[in-house]
């Protein structure tokens, strides 16, 4: 099982940062489809979490437990969210130390064409100052982006996990009728 989630792990880990590092370059980043690649790369690599988890087992006779399905895809998670979190660091620090400002005049400017009222620009505008001056804390900035990735993550696992766990179960009821 170590092997196949370190490498299925590694593997999301470097699959998940695509998105950010599609949409950031040299100058500036792509917030109008960041998101869209964020996530899709997300997804991408959290697929994995379901080819892992087939893979261990058929090394086991086509049989795995929920708990057991669930810690290949916990284990998964973790490792490639931690990467995400690392490069991230590593981005933001050395390329784009302004990226909180620029996210924050980017989504004020999206608010005011949208016609929001001054009551809305006003509250949005206080509640991105705050996130700017958490963001100047490292430690915010490793817990926001594991809140970004992780609970996606999670839930895939969930998912993967009772997809296989009854796949199993249904193994188990034919090899006993046979």
């Amino acid at each position: 099982m170590k092997k196949i989630v370190l490498i299925y792990g590694l593997i999301a880990g470097f699959v998940s940062c695509l998105g950010y590092l599609i949409s950031i370059n040299n100058d500036s980043v792509n917030f109008e489809n960041g998101m869209i690649y964020g996530f899709a790369s997300m997804f991408l690599a959290f697929s994995l979490i379901f080819v892992a988890t087939n893979q261990y087992r058929k090394q086991n006779g086509g049989f795995i437990s929920f708990g057991k399905a669930f810690l290949i895809g916990l284990y998964i998670s973790l490792i490639a969210s931690s990467i995400y979190v690392l490069v991230w660091l590593i981005v933001l620090y050395n390329f784009h130390p302004d990226f909180m400002q620029e996210y924050t005049t980017h989504t004020l400017e999206q608010l005011k064409n949208s016609g929001a009222s001054a009551a809305e620009i006003t509250s949005k505008t206080a509640e991105m100052q705050e996130a700017v001056e958490n963001y100047k804390n490292p430690l915010f900035v490793i817990l926001y982006t594991y809140a970004e990735i992780l609970p996606l993550s999670i839930i895939i696992s969930l998912i993967s996990s009772g997809i296989f766990a009854l796949v199993s179960l249904n193994n188990k009821k034919k090899a006993s009728t046979v």
